[in-house]
């Protein structure tokens, strides 16, 4: 049964949340990507942030609130679309003959790669802008023009909003970025944030007893996880967790209401499922979790209103991948090809031995495993909190079967309930964390980031996990001081890379400092 809401965990919500959202805006309007010594070749060899391939610039760097090729060759296309219709960002042409010394110095400047292939060819369009310089880019070998490898869906979205701002206020994504990249940052991270908050103090308010495990899985999602740390750049995992989270609410109200959900509902359920699975592939075990108990308790409605309004974003994404280059999978299915694998390109140095840092990474899979788990980038040792979750998790989950087993029986409602819902939660997390196990070539851990952010879309789900283990754990004095411990390091791995999310944990920072590991 819902328990009535208090008024004083109420206000606390609320200023959590308002505390939360400026954090938010505050580092979206004032990003701005920062050259930090430590990551740059010394004068002298060796010594503590010594990376071969980086060299400090000998000139001042154009100011930009991009901060690595991951945002950036989203925003490569965003611009491409709206100022030339199309998603080719750029274009390598090879010279025939090289070049006389003489030549034109705009013709040397345009060159993406070093002097060793400066006479075989240029690469011009957007990906010559420095600005816009990524890894993320594949090139069609039989065009050889260049598109984000990220999947053009998400960026068709925010090429959308660009163009309104282009059109009604005339703001140019170059020229005027310190005004177009925050706008559209804080209209797909902090708005949605801030409505995540809200909805999610609505459920809190009927799971648990105490008000210190509402309280403690509240403040978790304002400030004890990594979704704030991604806030202030464009990236595809906040949109996801956020989408998993709106496909979860209408389910979770319905349970704690003791109802069916209503014909939107199963649709708003349905179509928020799918459109985190076009942001992170792997959410599609959230949908097919979510999808299928709701096919067998309520099958008619299901298909009326569940399944079609799915399809509305899955048909988007294909439609979107087959516009941009010809073919109906994303630019990812290409990996290891000659889409990805073209003369210059960062990730055709695998097998070389260029092939230094974490993006090459070839340690063991029980390596691999400990440190997403509980290592530098640990699931469970950047956010303790989680453990906290994971009891949870584990407590509604064992009493979980009863309700399996009744979804035949066409009970009452949608057949859902609140320990097959963290049941779900923990099969997907470990479905998911299996997938990314199999996955050698993703051993990177993302690349540079501050956390194993291929999980985050997960989060929302982990947080309602919290007042159920919490209730249990903060009957004592001890207890809360524990979980409070665990809180307070969770919120340390959030503000560590305060100005900037691309950069390494500060595990693994610790550990390089340290000498302990060095990829």
């Amino acid at each position: 049964m819902p328990t009535e809401p208090s008024d004083i965990r109420r206000s606390a919500f609320l200023l959590l949340t308002v505390a939360t959202v400026a954090i938010a805006a505050a580092k979206t309007v004032g990003a701005e990507n920062v050259y930090e010594p430590s990551r740059y070749k010394p004068v002298e060899k060796g010594g503590y942030g010594y990376e071969p391939d980086r060299k400090w610039p000998e000139t001042r760097p154009e100011p930009t609130p991009t901060f690595s090729s991951n945002d950036k060759s989203r925003w490569a296309t965003v611009r491409a679309l709206v100022h030339d219709g199309t998603y080719v960002i750029g274009k390598r042409k090879y010279l025939e003959p090289p070049p006389e010394p003489t030549a034109p110095q705009g013709v040397i400047a345009d060159l993406r790669y070093d002097k060793a292939v400066a006479n075989k060819y240029v690469d011009v369009g957007i990906v010559a802008d420095p600005a816009y310089k990524s890894l993320d880019i594949v090139m069609n070998p039989d065009t050889k023009e260049f598109y984000s490898s990220k999947p053009p869906l998400m960026a068709t979205l925010v090429a959308g909003e660009y163009w309104v701002l282009h059109r009604v206020f005339d703001w140019d994504i170059v020229n005027d970025r310190w005004l177009v990249i925050p706008a559209i940052v804080l209209t797909w991270n902090v708005v949605p944030f801030a409505i995540y908050l809200v909805l999610l103090g609505r459920i809190l308010d009927s799971l648990g007893k105490s008000d210190f495990g509402k309280l403690l899985s509240f403040a978790t999602a304002s400030l004890g996880t990594l979704l704030l740390t991604f806030s202030s750049t464009l990236n595809n995992h906040l949109p996801a967790a956020f989408c998993v989270f709106f496909a979860s609410y209408p389910l979770l109200k319905s349970v704690i209401e003791n109802r069916d959900m209503a014909p939107w509902e199963y649709a708003i359920c349905g179509f928020f499922a799918a459109f985190a699975a076009t942001f992170e592939l792997p959410a599609t075990a959230f949908l097919v979790g979510v999808g299928v108990p709701l096919l067998v308790a309520r099958t008619r409605t299901a298909l009326l209103y569940f399944i079609p309004a799915a399809l509305i974003p899955i048909i988007a994404l294909f439609a979107c991948n087959y516009v941009a280059m010809g073919k109906v999978l994303p630019a990812y299915s290409e990996f290891g090809g000659p889409w990805y694998n073209f003369e210059g390109s960062h990730w055709a140095k695998r097998g070389t031995p260029a092939a230094k840092g974490i993006d090459f990474n070839d340690e063991p899979t029980a390596v691999y495993a400990f440190h997403l788990s509980f290592g530098h980038h640990g699931w469970f040792s950047l956010t303790p909190v989680w453990l906290v979750a994971l009891l949870g998790l584990i407590m509604l989950g064992i009493r979980s079967a009863p309700s399996v087993r009744a979804l035949y029986s066409k009970p009452k409602g949608t057949g859902w309930t609140l320990e097959m819902f963290a049941a779900m939660t923990l099969v997907i997390s470990l479905t998911v964390f299996a997938f990314y196990l199999t996955r050698v070539q993703s051993y990177n851990y993302g690349g540079n980031t501050s956390g194993p952010r291929w999980l985050f879309w997960l989060i929302p789900l982990w947080v309602l996990a919290i007042p159920s283990a919490a209730d249990h754990l903060t009957r004592s004095v001890g207890g809360r001081l524990f979980t409070a411990i665990l809180f307070a390091a969770s919120v340390f791995s959030v503000f560590y890379p305060a100005w900037n999310p691309w950069r390494n944990p500060w595990i693994l920072q610790l550990m390089e400092f340290n000498g302990w590991l060095r990829y």
